[in-house]
């Protein structure tokens, strides 16, 4: 994968981002199917308590998870995820105690400073997005569906970065993971109208017409563009190509299988 590199442990396998991967002191992964115990339709690295699959399961595939990547699973801070914009701070009083216990608040991105403390966010098609300001000690987690995209949820997440922290957008590192690529994103007209309603320069770009009412639209894209718009240098940012529709077999799609699935996350951490 250009600019990710695969991690593996046992039979559990991740993918990082080289630019994050590049700073002392950060662990981030996003991981796919592979690894875990949860069996049949959530068969088997399933990190989602709400799907259905066993909780149980679900625990222990967190807690190899956590041995792999060095996590403390008394630390795991989750999002519940409603494809809205907000964006909130958290402290380790959020972190989920027991890991099954309903999040109490909507939010689909996630900002901290504190060390130790592992953000996740769960995806099946979505874009997931890592952010990292070193300068400031800062890290962020974003999940951008569709609706998150052209809400612009990715600006207003380096945005919290720099009011809550004090980040430099130019300081800040981004990683945009596994998920629905440009060439399976097949949407009615209402996703490319409130895309170009962006206002990107090159909106266009990112939109093709199939001429049947019918478009396909690449969010992994947009969110670079607005990443960019957001004060990102180009070279701080890293556009994983993997399609989670395509590869259905690696990684969990909401498309690919109906509904029928697990998720996977993205997850950062700043090492205490």
């Amino acid at each position: 994968m250009n600019g990710f590199i695969e991690k593996q442990r046992g039979e559990l396998s991740w993918a990082e981002a080289e630019n994050l991967s590049a700073l002392p002191g950060l662990v981030h992964a996003f991981t796919n199917r592979s690894g875990g115990v949860s069996e049949g339709i959530w068969s088997s690295l399933n990190l989602g308590f709400t799907r259905g699959d066993e909780p149980g399961r679900v625990e222990e595939n967190y807690r190899r998870l956590s041995a792999a990547l060095q996590l403390d699973p008394a630390r795991l801070v989750f999002t519940r995820q409603v494809h809205k914009d907000a964006v909130r701070p958290v402290t380790a009083a959020d972190a989920r105690d027991p890991l099954s216990a309903p999040v109490p608040y909507e939010a689909d991105g996630l900002v901290t400073n504190e060390k130790g403390l592992a953000l996740f966010t769960f995806i099946a098609d979505c874009i997931p997005i890592l952010l990292s300001a070193p300068g400031a000690g800062a890290v962020g987690a974003v999940h951008a569906g569709w609706r998150g995209t052209v809400a612009d949820i990715v600006g207003k997440a380096v945005a919290a970065l720099e009011r809550e922290y004090g980040a430099e957008p130019r300081d800040v590192r981004a990683a945009i993971g596994p998920g629905i690529g440009f060439c399976c994103f097949e949407t009615g007209p209402e996703v490319p109208e409130a895309v170009r309603a962006l206002g990107l320069e090159n909106a266009g770009d990112f939109i093709r017409d199939d001429g049947n009412g019918k478009f396909h639209v690449d969010l992994k894209g947009v969110n670079r563009a607005l990443l960019l718009r957001a004060g990102l240098a180009p070279e701080h940012i890293a556009v994983c190509p993997d399609c989670t529709r395509c590869q259905h077999e690696k990684y969990w799609s909401h498309r690919a299988t109906n509904g029928q699935r697990g998720v996977q996350a993205a997850v950062i951490m700043m090492k205490l």
